[in-house]
C-alpha cells in the first residue's frame, strides 16, 4: 500500500496514483479475454506491460516463480520486459552466462545506474554501490585489510566474546525447566546478534552501548533505511518511489529520516576515533590509518568517504549471516539425522570440551558443519538474486543477445533448485555433496555456487562470514536442541518455503522455536 497523506497532495498526484492500478486492471482484463499469448522468450510477458502481471500473480513466491520459468528453458536463462518497456533486461542460471558477465567480460557488467538511484542516500560511494578507479580503489585496500591475520582474529574473538557474554546469557531463561513451552523468535534474535556483532566489527562500537545515540535510534533506522531500500528495488514501477522522493511523502519521508539518523551516528564516531591516541582493530580505524591516495576538499569530504565504506560493510554482514543461520536452523529441525552428525561433530573435536565457545582452530575441524552451511546456503542463499548493467552490447555463451544498458540478473536460489547443475537431487538438503570420500569438505566451482558473488566482486568476508556462522552453531548446537514450533523443513514446506519478498530471503513471520538445554553443556558443568 501507499502510504500518503491524502490531504495535502494535489489532486494530478492522486489521480496519478489512482490512475496506474486501474490501467493495469483494464488491461489485464482485456488480454484475458482477447490476447493471445506472448511470443517472447519470457513466460507471462505481454504487450505494453511486459511481466507485471506475473510478477503481481506471482509476488509471494517471486522466486519459485522465476525457478520455475528458468527451469523450463533450455539454456536457464529468460528476457525480461517491464511496464511500458521502460528498460530490458535477461535473467539467468546458466553458471556458463554467469562466469561471463562476473568474470570473462566483468569491464561490460557494472553496478550501474540502478544500483547507484536505489541506495544513492544510503551507501554513496561505498564499495558495494561504486564501479571504476573508486571501486577498484577501495578494493584495493579493503582487499588487503580482510586477508590480516590481526583482522581475522579480531572478528573470531568478537563474536566468540558476544557469544559468551550476551548470546548464550541470553537465550538460557528461555530453556529452564518452568519455561520449557516459552516461544521465542531465533530469526529476531538472530539480527539482533549479527547487527551488533557487524557494529563492533565495523565501527569498534556495541549497540547496545552507544556512543552518540541510543541502540534503540540507529538500529530502527537502520531497519527503515534497508527495507524502504529493498522497496524500491522491488517496485515494478520506480516512478512511484521517485515521485514519492520528489515530494517527500509515505515511505521516502520516513527514508530520508532514518539517513539523517544514520549519517549523524556515523559522523559522530568518525569524529571521536579523529582524536583517540591510539589504533582500533575495526575497519573504521583500519581505513582511517590507510593512505587512501585520494584528494579531498576538505575533512568533511574524508569522513563522508569513510562513513560510505564503512555503513557498507555494515549492510552487507548486518543480515546475510543471520538470514542464513535462520534458514539453517530450519533445515535441521527438519532433519535429524542432520543435527545428531552435527553434535556428535561437535563433541568429538575436543573430548570433555567445558565451553560451548570453540577456538578457530577448532571450527577448521568442524568439515560437516561447513558442508552443512554450505547446503543450507545452495538452498537458501542470504541474497537470492542479484543484477548487473551493461555497458555494451554483448552476446553471452548461452546465445543470448545482451542490449547496451540492460540489467542481467543471476538468480543463485533459482540455481540450488536446478537439476542440470546439481541432478535429481536437487532440492533435497544433504550436506554430504559438499565432502570427499574421508569427510573432508570440498569447495565446487563458484559459479555454480555464487552464494559469495565470483569473480573480482566476490565476497572479500567469505572467510569470516563461516567463522561467525560456525561460531554460533557449535555454541547453540552444543548448548540446546533447538525445536522449530512449525517442525523445520519438511519436503512439502521445502516445496513452498516461507520466505518474504525482500532483498534478502527473510523468513516470513519470524521464527518461532523453542530452546532446551543439553543435559552436558557447557555452562551446566
Amino acid at each position: 500500500m501507499l502510504d500518503l497523506n491524502t490531504t495535502s497532495l494535489p489532486f494530478f498526484t492522486l489521480s496519478f496514483y489512482f490512475f496506474i492500478p486501474l490501467f493495469t486492471i483494464i488491461i489485464f482484463h482485456f488480454l484475458s479475454i482477447s490476447q493471445s499469448p506472448s511470443k517472447t522468450p519470457c513466460p507471462q510477458s505481454y504487450p505494453i506491460i511486459g511481466n507485471l502481471i506475473g510478477f503481481l500473480r506471482n509476488r509471494h513466491r517471486f522466486h519459485d516463480w522465476v525457478t520455475e520459468m528458468l527451469s523450463r528453458t533450455p539454456s536457464s536463462t529468460l528476457r525480461v520486459r517491464t511496464f511500458l518497456d521502460l528498460s530490458h533486461g535477461i535473467c539467468t542460471a546458466n553458471p556458463t552466462n554467469i562466469e561471463h558477465f562476473l568474470h570473462s567480460n566483468f569491464p561490460n557488467y557494472i553496478k550501474g545506474s540502478r544500483f547507484h538511484n536505489v541506495l544513492e542516500e544510503l551507501l554513496g560511494d561505498g564499495i558495494f554501490n561504486a564501479d571504476d578507479r573508486l571501486w577498484t580503489l577501495q578494493r584495493k585496500i579493503a582487499s588487503h585489510e580482510f586477508n590480516t591475520k590481526s583482522l581475522k582474529h579480531f572478528v573470531s574473538h568478537t563474536v566468540q566474546s558476544q557469544i559468551s557474554n550476551t548470546l548464550i546469557p541470553h537465550l538460557i531463561p528461555f530453556a529452564c525447566n518452568n519455561n520449557e513451552n516459552k516461544v521465542i523468535d531465533l530469526q529476531d534474535v538472530l539480527q539482533r546478534f549479527s547487527f551488533d556483532n557487524i557494529c563492533h566489527v565495523a565501527f569498534g562500537v556495541n549497540v547496545n552501548n552507544p556512543t552518540c545515540l541510543s541502540s534503540d535510534d540507529f538500529v530502527k533506522a537502520f531497519d527503515d533505511a534497508v527495507n524502504i531500500s529493498s522497496l524500491r528495488f522491488l517496485s515494478p514501477l520506480p516512478i512511484i518511489w521517485k515521485l514519492k522522493r520528489f515530494l517527500n511523502v509515505g515511505s521516502e519521508r520516513r527514508y530520508k529520516e532514518a539517513i539523517k539518523v544514520i549519517n549523524n551516528y556515523a559522523m559522530q564516531i568518525i569524529r571521536s576515533k579523529e582524536q583517540e591516541q591510539e589504533k582500533g582493530q575495526d575497519l573504521l580505524a583500519r581505513f582511517m590509518s590507510t593512505s587512501l591516495n585520494i584528494e579531498f576538499k576538505d575533512q568533511e569530504h574524508k569522513r563522508k568517504f569513510l562513513r560510505d565504506i564503512v555503513i557498507s560493510f555494515i549492510l552487507a554482514g548486518r543480515d546475510t549471516i543471520s538470514t542464513a543461520l535462520t534458514w539453517f536452523f530450519w533445515l535441521i529441525s527438519g532433519h535429524p539425522r542432520c543435527e545428531k552428525l552435527i553434535y556428535e561433530e561437535l563433541s568429538s573435536i575436543v573430548p570433555r570440551k567445558e565451553s560451548c565457545i570453540f577456538s578457530y582452530d577448532e571450527l577448521k575441524k568442524l568439515h560437516y558443519l561447513h558442508a552443512a552451511l554450505t547446503e543450507s546456503m545452495r538452498l537458501f542463499p542470504p541474497v537470492p538474486i542479484n543484477s548487473r548493467l551493461t555497458v555494451d552490447d554483448d552476446v553471452l555463451p548461452d546465445g543470448t543477445h545482451v542490449g547496451k544498458g540492460w540489467h542481467a540478473d543471476y538468480s543463485a536460489y533459482a540455481m540450488g533448485r536446478m537439476e542440470k547443475i546439481w541432478g535429481e537431487n536437487c532440492r533435497e538438503f544433504r550436506p554430504e555433496r559438499w565432502l570427499n570420500h574421508d569427510g573432508v569438505f570440498q569447495p565446487l566451482d563458484q559459479f555454480r555456487f555464487p552464494v559469495f558473488h565470483c569473480g573480482p566482486r566476490i565476497c572479500l568476508g567469505k572467510e569470516m562470514a563461516y567463522v561467525q556462522m560456525k561460531s554460533i552453531v557449535a555454541a547453540l548446537m552444543f548448548e540446546f536442541e533447538i525445536l522449530a514450533v512449525d517442525g523445520g523443513a519438511s519436503p512439502e514446506k521445502m516445496m513452498n518455503p516461507p520466505y518474504m519478498l525482500s532483498l534478502l530471503l527473510k523468513m516470513k513471520g519470524g521464527f518461532p522455536v523453542r530452546f532446551k538445554r543439553r543435559q552436558l553443556s557447557g555452562y551446566s558443568r
